[in-house]
């Protein structure tokens, strides 16, 4: 058969058709799978992106911002470890949604959608306790509000926390939620915090009040984050007369009137009487920060670096209230990081007695408002002698400073502190016998 350059033509056209970017073959599906538990109607995000029409006029936003990886707000960056529910981007998705963006945008041949929103907003498997904030309460804190509210522990026998998820009230302005595990001996601590100030729970802001350094973390949340039930076998003991803090970062900005802003937030907790590996969310900072206040932040200073190494495996009884033991091997499923406004980056790592290294999680560009846990593809081992290593950067420059009451603030000296205008360096590691 002789092609024509008809023929030729309408053969280019036919496989230019089935290789085309298109909105509703590429684009939606990722849409869906990344991007719509914020981008919805009444959201936390600032605008939804639900529609083919609402994704379109936005095209070129969103190829930015996921080129520049702002958006999914998933911090950790590839290369370091593997995760159970990585949400990073491939490269290949990335070239997509640039490549869709810069052809114009095809929406291609409409389908049924392939999830809803609806579907994100699951539970565990399984509840066995549901606590939560004691009364509704309004914040009214502009743009954003810190509270932290406190929960007596219903339960009068020992119990493992094993699951959770936080349910909350009020998602157009609930940003994310923290729970932090206070035993009973230092109960009375945020006993007193609630009592100070008037009306159920109060003002926190980089963690519960206290010493954090010494307080246990139960479990975090922020939207797109999916109920956890814990590593298979390990659970987190909680002992009758324990308190619950739940602190809930408050984004008022979404809802402009106070009608609008109510809430009350509740934790959802599978729970088991015993576990075959006892686990704790220990908390990692070097004491010297905590105590002495040696992690200077000068004046100005652009790009500041603090690190700590140290083999806790001596210590974990101590560390970890007596769920562990001392000089024993622990395992790690999991790794969280926390700075305040001024963090620019941290890294925690295990530096192992043969010299090997074994990086947990990097998170070269650090968000305040995107705290989450990552949970290990696999846990890995640390063993006596082996070295828990944290490092931290900050930019303390005129220009990274934080704007609050409409003003950026000039730069001061800084060091390790729970207020607005201090900073921390902590690690948080889900680790288990």
């Amino acid at each position: 058969m002789r092609v024509t350059p008809v023929l030729a033509a309408l053969v280019l056209s036919a496989c230019g058709s089935s290789t085309q970017v298109t909105y509703e073959k590429d684009v939606r599906p990722l849409m869906e799978a990344r991007c719509t538990s914020c981008h919805v109607e009444g959201g936390i995000a600032p605008f939804a992106l639900t529609t083919y029409e609402q994704v379109s006029g936005m095209r070129s936003a969103i190829a930015l911002a996921t080129k520049n990886r702002t958006m999914p707000p998933y911090l950790a960056a590839p290369g370091c470890a593997e995760y159970a529910d990585d949400q990073n981007l491939t490269d290949a998705q990335l070239e997509m949604l640039d490549t869709w963006a810069k052809e114009g945008g095809a929406r291609g041949t409409p389908t049924a959608p392939t999830t809803t929103s609806k579907a994100l907003e699951t539970s565990l498997p399984r509840v066995d306790l549901t606590v939560g904030m004691p009364a509704a309460w309004t914040p009214t804190k502009e743009p954003d509000d810190y509270h932290c509210f406190v929960i007596d522990w219903p339960r009068q026998t020992d119990s493992y926390v094993v699951g959770f998820n936080v349910k909350p009230g009020n998602p157009r302005v609930v940003h994310h939620a923290i729970a932090f595990l206070f035993p009973p001996e230092r109960a009375s601590m945020v006993t007193a915090l609630d009592e100070a100030e008037p009306g159920p729970g109060y003002t926190c802001y980089g963690g519960p009040g206290g010493n954090q350094s010494t307080v246990s973390w139960l479990g975090s949340w922020a939207p797109g984050v999916a109920p956890s039930m814990y590593p298979t076998d390990t659970g987190l003991l909680v002992r009758p007369g324990s308190k619950v803090v739940l602190q809930v970062h408050y984004n008022t900005a979404a809802a402009p009137n106070a009608v609008d802003r109510v809430d009350q937030t509740s934790l959802e907790l599978a729970l088991a009487d015993t576990v075959k590996r006892k686990a704790f969310i220990m908390p990692w900072a070097d004491p010297g920060w905590v105590r002495d206040h040696k992690m200077n932040i000068p004046a100005g200073a652009p790009d500041v670096r603090h690190s700590f190494s140290f083999d806790p495996t001596g210590f974990l009884r101590t560390i970890s209230g007596g769920v562990l033991q001392n000089n024993a091997a622990i395992r790690i499923h999991g790794a969280g990081f926390h700075q305040h406004m001024l963090g620019t980056g941290g890294r925690l790592e295990v530096n192992k007695a043969d010299g090997s290294t074994e990086c947990l999680i990097n998170l070269p560009r650090w968000d305040f408002h995107w705290q989450r846990s990552y949970q290990l593809a696999s846990p890995r081992l640390l063993r006596v002698g082996d070295q828990l290593r944290l490092s931290c950067s900050w930019n303390n420059s005129a220009e990274f400073q934080p704007v609050i009451d409409g003003r950026r603030q000039p730069p001061r000296e800084v060091n390790w502190g729970e207020g607005t205008g201090d900073e921390m360096c902590l690690g948080i590691l889900y680790v288990s016998e």
